[in-house]
């Protein structure tokens, strides 16, 4: 199967600071990514340099057959592929719920109004959350508004999904709502790249897990493979840690 996403000897420093070293993946049309890891190595930094927010210093980063390394790299054409969610949920907190969603379609794709509001409600919907339509953020939990920013990626019809330690700030109650919300997303066949400490959740959801340590990727396999039968000794000293 041609990869969705082809990622081939990533470099990125800050400054003097490594902190991506010689990472290659592929992720295919529908599979599910974890990368997993302790703070600091890198993980995060990789979806930004996926979705086009952080350059890489060398390397090569393919999303559907654009370069996001391209210095004339269409970003609005990269967006329009590539959803991405944060720990930080970054609505706007004077428009409702059903605004958040409705407003990048209407501004961005130019969508008629009726057609963005009619999809906004389709996609409240989905992350069970249609009676919050016309709720403000402020009135809405922490897991509701991290299942609203959801809603709001998934208004632009991505092709891929990348979600960034998204439970990390949320209590274990809600916390299992916006789980839930991507599990379902994953089990529908979005392709999806996620950053997270949720160890049991990577081993229920993905086809490839990634650990990574110092900006590199260590060790890579199925969730059995990783989670049971680690063969790097960096690895299993990871897991003796968070299991």
């Amino acid at each position: 199967m041609q990869p969705l996403i082809t990622i081939s000897h990533v470099e990125k420093s800050f400054g003097t600071m490594p902190v991506l070293r010689d990472i290659s993946m592929t992720i295919a049309k529908g599979e599910c990514a974890c990368i997993i890891g302790p703070s600091g190595s890198g993980k995060s930094t990789l979806l930004r340099c996926i979705n086009g927010l952080v350059p890489v210093t060398s390397g090569s980063i393919l999303v559907d057959s654009i370069e996001v390394n391209d210095p004339h790299l269409d970003k609005l054409a990269l967006r329009r592929k590539v959803g991405i969610v944060f720990q930080q949920y970054n609505l706007f907190p004077h428009k409702t719920a059903i605004q958040n969603i409705a407003m990048a379609p209407i501004h961005v794709l130019n969508r008629p109004k009726d057609e963005a509001y009619e999809n906004a409600r389709r996609l409240l919907a989905k992350v069970k959350l249609s009676e919050k339509a016309d709720a403000y953020p402020g009135e809405l939990s922490g897991g509701q508004q991290q299942r609203v920013a959801i809603a709001r990626s998934l208004a632009m019809n991505p092709m891929v999904m990348l979600f960034d330690e998204v439970t990390a700030a949320l209590d274990p109650e809600t916390k299992k709502e916006v789980l839930f919300t991507i599990r379902d997303l994953a089990a529908e066949g979005m392709t999806c790249v996620l950053v997270t400490h949720e160890m049991g959740f990577a081993s229920e959801v993905a086809d490839h897990v990634y650990f990574t340590d110092g900006g590199r990727i260590v060790e890579a396999g199925t969730p059995t493979e990783i989670f049971k039968a680690a063969r790097n000794e960096r690895t299993r000293a990871f897991l003796s840690q968070v299991l």
